[in-house]
């Protein structure tokens, strides 16, 4: 892995699927390439990758397909998270001989109530199994749909037994409370704070933290570097607003299907809009809906042809 620290605007990348379900490494790989045009970095195999509907097969040869395409794995931060540990550490060994900037790693999240000791053997197994020097964690704080929380005590036992692997964090809590704590407590020790969504992004900023991994950065990437980039100029305040309005419209409806409807949109490809099961890709009356209150905003996707 890199040594250069991953900073800025990180997107979940969607992951397109042909007509049988299988993923479309096509799409898949003109989509990062976009994204990294666009100067937003790939959280591949996030929730809105839809990385627990994925085999990890699948996910091996996804990102391989990048790596040959020649995408940059310094700016990739694959989720190598998983309930199984061998699962864990297999892909995070890999992500780690490809050369990723880091890796954002869920807790195992199918037992409930499982203590903080519990979470430390699990990431620490991962650590000790890929032994790598090279390896950079973002931890993956997502309580609201893994129900298994990445407590403070766990950070601050964690980045004591090993200091140079645990990087920072994705705060997915939607609690600007949880996020300040970790900015407070964890910043000054060089754990850099990602906010789960660009609804925080201005405000992690200002707290000292390094970006956003955000689902929308799909699909509207550009203003949010720019806000990135220029957050402390005037106008950040209502950059931000911006964002928030276009991220309300998205959030009418289950974000993953409804994303993957707007590229439908823009691209004419409505291959875009599949989804694995369980997920249901919108109906007509609600993508008429999306598309709307997107066109009203004044909503677009720049460079969109290089997606189709």
């Amino acid at each position: 892995m890199t040594t250069t620290r991953l900073r800025g605007v990180f997107s979940p990348v969607l992951t397109p699927f042909n007509a049988d379900l299988t993923p479309s490494v096509e799409r898949f790989t003109r989509h990062c390439r976009w994204l990294l045009e666009q100067d937003v970095g790939l959280s591949i195999f996030g929730t809105n990758s839809e990385a627990t509907s994925l085999t990890l097969a699948e996910k091996r040869r996804l990102l391989d397909a990048l790596l040959e395409a020649g995408l940059p794995a310094a700016r990739m931060m694959p989720g190598t998270g998983a309930c199984a540990l061998g699962d864990a550490i297999e892909l995070t060994r890999h992500a780690v001989e490809a050369g990723c900037g880091g890796v954002l790693m869920l807790p195992p999240f199918y037992y409930k109530g499982v203590s903080d000791e519990g979470l430390f053997r699990s990431f620490a197994t991962v650590i000790d199994a890929v032994a790598d020097e090279r390896l950079k964690i973002y931890l993956y704080h997502i309580p609201p749909v893994t129900q298994v929380p990445i407590s403070l005590g766990l950070i601050e036992r964690l980045l004591k037994a090993y200091p140079g692997t645990i990087a920072g964090v994705k705060d997915s809590s939607g609690d600007w409370n949880n996020t300040e704590a970790m900015l407070r407590n964890f910043q000054p020790q060089g754990f850099d704070v990602f906010a789960g969504s660009e609804t925080f992004l201005l405000a992690n900023m200002r707290g000292g933290g390094v970006g956003c991994i955000t689902a929308t950065g799909n699909v509207n990437p550009a203003p949010m570097v720019a806000l990135y980039d220029s957050w402390q100029q005037e106008g950040a305040d209502e950059q931000q607003h911006a964002l928030d309005a276009t991220r309300a419209v998205f959030q009418q409806f289950p974000l993953i299907p409804a994303m993957k409807a707007a590229i439908a949109w823009k691209t004419g490809d409505a291959a875009w809009r599949a989804v694995r099961p369980p997920l249901v890709e919108l109906d007509a009356a609600q993508a008429q809906t999306l598309e709307g209150g997107l066109e009203r905003l004044g909503f677009d996707m720049p460079y969109v042809e290089d997606l189709m």
